[in-house]
């Protein structure tokens, strides 16, 4: 919706066709197409006055301009929804389209608004919530094709106008509110999928044992093999018979 221009935004959509369609009836295309095209230039001053977002007052000046131009080039004044029309038609297709290839255009247009990267995916209940958000989106793009191109075969600009507006605000505020609820619902998925993902089993870190290169003991009383790095204890040497008998002192001799 902010991306929109929010609320006013939309009000602001719906000035010039509610100016055009009864200047048409009273006086004409060419007056109809320029009270259009004064309304959308009082309006972008008035935003740019307020301090507004300029993308949304931009786009919705050149919007009015590219139809009020289309509603001149075919010659009657309901060449001006004639954008809006084909639009519906080209939204709805994209965001069907999306969904069939299970990535719902939602989730991305949040992901880039937000600055999130793409984790949503990894959550079943996430998309499954981003699905319905768009799914959402395109039953408000084909009903507005479908109506107001049934209403443009039947040459009826008055209900083309009202249907305009009709379907414009009051939808869009619909699939705003199921928009939101849905990214509530994946948020929730998302955090669950984090807080539930089981940690890395780590192997337990084996003590140093004696590398193969290192020498190993041969019998029971040779030397015990050494860690890695530590020098082998050698045994104690052994006394000898002599040490353990020491000769007898010798006897003076008798005088």
């Amino acid at each position: 919706m902010a991306q929109m221009g929010g609320v006013r935004g939309l009000i602001y959509s719906a000035l010039p066709v509610a100016v055009l369609v009864p200047v048409n009836t009273a006086f004409g295309l060419v007056p109809a197409i320029s009270a259009a095209l004064g309304v959308a230039a009082l309006i972008l001053a008035w935003r740019l006055f307020r301090h507004d977002s300029i993308q949304p007052a931009v786009s919705g000046f050149i919007g009015v301009g590219l139809s009020a131009l289309i509603a001149w080039v075919v010659g009657a004044s309901k060449g001006y929804f004639l954008l809006g029309i084909w639009s519906s038609l080209v939204w709805a297709a994209v965001f069907a389209v999306s969904v069939l290839i299970r990535r719902p255009i939602v989730g991305y247009v949040w992901s880039w608004v937000n600055g999130h990267d793409r984790a949503w995916r990894n959550a079943r209940r996430a998309v499954l919530a981003f699905d319905i958000a768009t799914l959402t989106w395109v039953l408000v793009f084909g009903s507005r094709f479908l109506v107001q191109r049934h209403l443009y075969d039947a040459d009826q600009t008055g209900w083309l106008g009202v249907a305009r507006i009709a379907m414009g605000w009051p939808l869009t505020a619909v699939a705003a509110l199921v928009t939101y609820l849905a990214i509530r619902s994946a948020q929730r998925a998302i955090h669950s999928a984090h807080t539930t993902r089981p940690t890395s089993i780590r192997r337990p870190i084996r003590p140093v044992t004696t590398p193969f290169w290192a020498p190993r003991r041969t019998s029971r009383s040779g030397p015990r093999a050494a860690p890695c790095g530590v020098p082998p204890r050698l045994p104690a040497p052994r006394r000898t018979a002599a040490r353990r008998h020491p000769p007898a002192a010798r006897r003076a001799p008798a005088r």
